[in-house]
């Protein structure tokens, strides 16, 4: 049996995140949970959890934004959840803050009359990485009003609600999906895993 992945996982202070801790030990992962930013720095794989609004998060992660953006950019595997994985980006409509700028462009407001969009909804992907082995048009589980617009590279999924939008994206090493994988049953189980494994083997 393969050695648990050492994972650490952001605490913005501002949410729950059991539920996405249990979700990575049960995938193979030794979590330990820190808000300190030379913690957060040495990590050998990161998470930023889906709970939050964007200008919160951006705030707790100022005053350490240009060295975790250099981390990320450098190699450091990581996996972002729904306002993690916005908050990758360069800036939101949600509120005020620079993201990390990891990928490109600006989270936008759904394009829907029914906000937040909560509940399952069908993920077309690109069947390589996070959704290695995940079936075509899986149903993963949501709960968000904004989400990246941009839906070409380093887009890797999309799903429609008033709209397409980026449902997950990819560069370097950083995997990151606006759904949250540890509501989403079997699917979601699986789109962990795929990340310890591929964390475990550069980490």
């Amino acid at each position: 049996m393969s050695a648990a992945l050492p994972l650490t996982l952001l605490d913005y202070g501002v949410g729950n995140i059991h539920s996405i801790q249990k979700a990575f030990e049960k995938a193979g992962a030794a979590v330990s949970v820190e808000t300190e930013p030379a913690r957060l720095l040495a990590a050998r794989a990161l998470v930023l959890p889906g709970v939050g609004a964007f200008g919160k998060v951006a705030a707790q992660i100022a005053p350490f934004r240009a060295e975790l953006r250099a981390r990320l950019e450098g190699g450091l595997p990581a996996f972002a959840v729904c306002i993690g994985m916005q908050v990758l980006y360069d800036s939101s409509e949600e509120g005020p803050g620079e993201g990390l700028g990891v990928f490109p462009g600006r989270v936008r407001r759904l394009r829907h009359a029914r906000l937040p969009h909560i509940g399952w909804n069908s993920v077309r992907h690109d069947s390589r990485g996070a959704f290695e082995g995940v079936p075509q048009d899986a149903h993963f589980y949501f709960v968000h009003s904004y989400a990246p617009s941009e839906c070409a590279e380093p887009c890797t999924a999309t799903a429609d609600y008033g709209g397409r939008f980026a449902a997950a994206a990819a560069r370097a090493a950083v995997w990151a999906v606006q759904f949250h994988p540890e509501k989403s049953s079997d699917a979601g189980a699986t789109v962990l895993r795929n990340f310890v494994a591929y964390a475990r083997g550069r980490a």
